[in-house]
């Protein structure tokens, strides 16, 4: 049976794709050289089986979403990603989950020139924790607290695939056989938006990565900005299989694990933006930036609508 150290050979030693790493995985800690004029942004993020995931998740895609909900977090804060540590517990060695683990992982490491600088592995209940780590030029970070009222709200992609499609894979949903695929693989494999955040830097005023579900996630940014938002419902943008599921945009407001970008945009502004097409998602125009603190919901003729805005909270006793 392979030893801890054999397996982190094996499955996380490889070739830094970056010159910024002076020392990767194999030592004490790692040495990494950042760039004069750039800030560091961290994050980190820790997935528990049957909390963030499904226990029956193939391994490879438990590996892709371990960095990928991570890199989400960079993206929102306009930071390019470069290093990433890595924290395993396994229940016991089993290769075969590991290499897939690991191929997941890597595959997506590998788009963004992320390298793998260090990490524990350790026996116990199934859970992984990733830190990331990245720069952004001084004074250019996005944040939560810019946003001003008349500023325009905006999210990318579309929203509520990755709810619906874990409410099919646990059977609170059933939807059209030709959706069920693509819902899976926005729950399994969430993309993130880090090309649209290093985009939206010095235009957005601020931004969050929508991962416990819009409502939830913008009230955060309001409340960092001391400001309220008006949300037009009907402008939230749905794939089919959700506009079916949720025609009234409740699961749209408050399904996790979008790992979209909502973000805000002063005005005059919307120009600047539609040059960027290139280099975004599609991303959609879902309301506006208001005075009065709170979120306000309208349906399209502008009367108020009401209804349950909890997103996803690890500690609400349910």
């Amino acid at each position: 049976m392979s030893g801890e150290f054999e397996l982190i050979n094996r499955h996380f030693r490889r070739r830094s794709p970056r010159d910024d790493v002076v020392l990767g995985v194999g030592d004490d800690a790692a040495l990494l050289r950042p760039p004069a004029g750039q800030v560091l942004a961290a994050t980190v993020d820790t997935l528990i089986a049957g909390v963030h995931f499904p226990e029956q998740t193939d391994p490879a895609d438990i590996g892709y979403k371990a960095l990928a909900v991570n890199l989400s977090d960079l993206a929102a804060m306009g930071a390019e990603p470069t290093w990433v540590t890595l924290a395993l517990s396994l229940p016991h060695a089993d290769e075969h989950w590991l290499h897939a683990f690991a191929e997941g992982f890597h595959a997506l490491a590998a788009r963004h020139r992320v390298a793998l600088v260090g990490g524990d592995t350790t026996r116990g209940p199934l859970s992984i924790t990733v830190q990331a780590l990245g720069w952004v030029p001084e004074g250019q970070a996005l944040r939560r607290d810019g946003a001003r009222p008349g500023d325009d709200l905006y999210v990318t992609g579309t929203l509520g695939d990755a709810g619906l499609g874990l409410a099919v894979l646990q059977g609170r949903a059933q939807v059209a056989a030709q959706y069920r695929a693509a819902l899976l693989e926005r729950l399994n494999r969430p993309e993130p938006r880090v090309e649209a955040g290093l985009a939206l830097r010095r235009l957005a005023s601020a931004a969050i990565d929508i991962s416990d579900g819009l409502a939830a996630d913008l009230g955060h940014l309001l409340a960092a900005s001391g400001v309220g938002a008006l949300v037009e419902l009907p402008s939230l943008p749905r794939g089919d299989a959700v506009l079916v599921a949720d025609p009234h945009g409740q699961l749209a407001m408050t399904a996790g694990d979008d790992y979209e970008l909502a973000f805000t945009l002063p005005p005059g502004r919307e120009g600047e933006l539609a040059a960027l097409a290139g280099r975004l998602p599609p991303v959609t125009r879902i309301g506006r930036i208001e005075a009065s603190p709170g979120l306000r919901l309208v349906d399209a003729v502008g009367d108020p609508v009401a209804f349950s805005l909890q997103g996803y909270d690890h500690f609400r006793e349910f």
